[in-house]
């Protein structure tokens, strides 16, 4: 099923080249397996082959004989997928608060003493990390998630979500001082040297 997706518009580079047949085998090779590590994430790999092979024909669909930068391409890439993932949110909502319900369980569960040397592991807030990432505005969370999982900088974060890049770094700033401050809040050991 072809899902209608409005893909950020693509530009034209400097030096740029034709994407034909062999230009995007080429593109696929170097890049579909890093997308699907990304998309994987967040909604988990069957769900992610068919993200990326949509993404992959949307920019075939797009393509019409124009010419184009490699790295314009990736982000621009990442871009239709982050859209066609926008369709998955409400699940992908749902799986983290249902992790984190699972989490609290087997908080619960431990005894005392296993959950103060618990606290000494960065694993300790993987259950709450997934509850707060689910109460983040969708566009929070989407620029996290870009640069944290795909390893974007805020300028590619731009290009694949066609916003500004002072967009981006808006959103990255407050997506992380919302998660700042939930973390503050369980007196967990923060330090300056933290991604969050």
């Amino acid at each position: 099923m072809r899902t209608q997706v409005a893909p950020v518009a693509l530009t034209p580079e400097v030096a740029p080249g034709v994407l034909d047949e062999a230009a995007l085998l080429e593109l696929y090779e170097s890049t579909a397996e890093r997308l699907h590590r990304y998309v994987a994430r967040r909604v988990g790999t069957d769900t992610a082959q068919d993200v990326v092979s949509e993404a992959f024909l949307v920019l075939w669909d797009q393509r019409a004989g124009q010419t184009y930068e490699a790295d314009a391409i990736r982000a621009w890439l990442y871009g239709v997928a982050t859209n066609l993932l926008r369709g998955h949110v409400r699940a992908e909502e749902r799986k983290l608060r249902a992790w984190s319900k699972e989490y609290a369980a087997r908080t619960d569960e431990a005894d005392i003493g296993d959950r103060v040397s618990a606290a000494a592991d960065a694993g300790v807030l993987a259950g709450p990390l997934t509850s707060w990432l689910a109460e983040l505005r969708v566009e929070e969370r989407e620029v996290l998630l870009l640069h944290a999982w795909a390893d974007f900088t805020p300028t590619e974060i731009a290009v694949a979500l066609d916003v500004p890049v002072a967009t981006v770094r808006t959103r990255l700033h407050r997506g992380r001082a919302r998660l700042r401050t939930r973390l503050v809040a369980t007196d967990y050991d923060f330090t300056e040297d933290s991604h969050v």
